[in-house]
């Protein structure tokens, strides 16, 4: 099969994917109790049966279920995402207005968590029984124990209200409109700190358990026996012959990881008052504004996708096997 094939069926794959992940969040947003058309008639101050369906009516809610999921398909394929009737303004703008914040958050939650995970794996399994492997797995176990919100909350009163080394809450600081490129950056980049800690520890700990135990297995593999045979140093063995045949599982896990990891950013956006879609979402369902819900999840349902693709990439560069595959 040609790459241009591959691709085409790759494609294919993708949208298929994505449009019975929309039909699915469809079904299940009608299935939960409430009436969006009540919501919207005490938002206004009138609840009188005329006026219930007048909202009915200029919102589809009184067509079959069968047509609105249709009229729903059909929008979503011409990228139309629908209306917040909860804050008068159209689904796609306000998903844009926080993609952004959640991008930079998950992202660097993902590479942070990943090269840390692989890092003091690595360091753990050369040292296998000594203090600092001890030390490294009993940490990571006490981690990946830890409610991430708890978390939050303890590096918040810990960097921020004790030391005062960071800021806790927000996006950026009050003065930051003033600010230059580089200054803004800089105060992004502070308030991110604690909010990636937070949502990268849990998936850091298993990252570096799964290396630690994936180079262990790998140092008895002939292929290492015969370097040290050979007379190459350690360090040599280790990165020429060891971390990217022990990265590739790690690699993998992560890419399966990703959809907890877009999840987990809903806590916490919350925890750090951070303006992304994790915030969006729980204000959505605080206020039962169906169309933002269902913009969220197959928007969320998108990046899922996008990071497994940047996973699979990433697999591809580190292991030579499937290259060409």
């Amino acid at each position: 099969m040609s790459i241009i094939s591959r691709l085409l069926a790759k494609i294919i794959g993708i949208v298929f994917t994505i449009l019975v992940i929309a039909t699915i969040n469809f079904v299940l947003i009608h299935s939960t109790p409430g009436d969006p058309a009540l919501v919207i008639a005490g938002q206004s101050g009138a609840a009188d049966a005329q006026f219930i369906a007048d909202i009915r009516a200029q919102y589809g809610l009184d067509q079959p279920f069968l047509v609105q999921l249709g009229t729903y398909i059909g929008k979503v394929l011409q990228f139309d995402l629908g209306y917040s009737y909860r804050q008068r303004a159209d689904v796609s703008q306000l998903i844009l207005e926080r993609l952004g914040p959640t991008l930079l958050l998950t992202l660097s939650a993902f590479f942070f968590s990943l090269i840390g995970g692989v890092l003091f794996g690595a360091f753990a399994g050369q040292r296998q029984g000594k203090w600092s492997d001890l030390a490294i797995s009993l940490l990571s176990l006490l981690l990946y124990a830890t409610p991430v919100f708890w978390l939050g909350l303890m590096l918040v009163l810990v960097f921020s209200i004790q030391l005062e080394w960071l800021p806790a809450f927000g996006y950026t600081s009050i003065r930051s409109s003033s600010f230059g490129p580089l200054e803004y950056a800089l105060d992004v980049a502070r308030h991110l700190i604690l909010p990636v800690v937070t949502l990268a520890a849990i998936y850091m700990a298993v990252y570096t358990r799964l290396m630690r135990s994936s180079l262990i297995e790998v140092s008895h593999e002939d292929h290492v026996r015969t370097a040290r045979a050979k007379g190459l140093s350690e360090p040599q063995i280790l990165s020429r012959h060891m971390l990217r045949n022990a990265a590739v599982p790690v690699v993998t896990f992560a890419g399966m990881q990703a959809g907890a990891l877009i999840g987990g950013a809903v806590v916490v956006e919350t925890v750090f008052s951070w303006p992304g879609l994790g915030r969006l979402t729980y204000d959505a369902v605080t206020a039962r504004d169906y169309p933002v819900l269902l913009g969220l999840f197959l928007i969320m349902s998108v990046l899922v996708i996008a990071t497994n693709l940047l996973s699979d990439l990433l697999h591809r560069l580190i292991d030579p096997r499937i290259k060409g595959r």
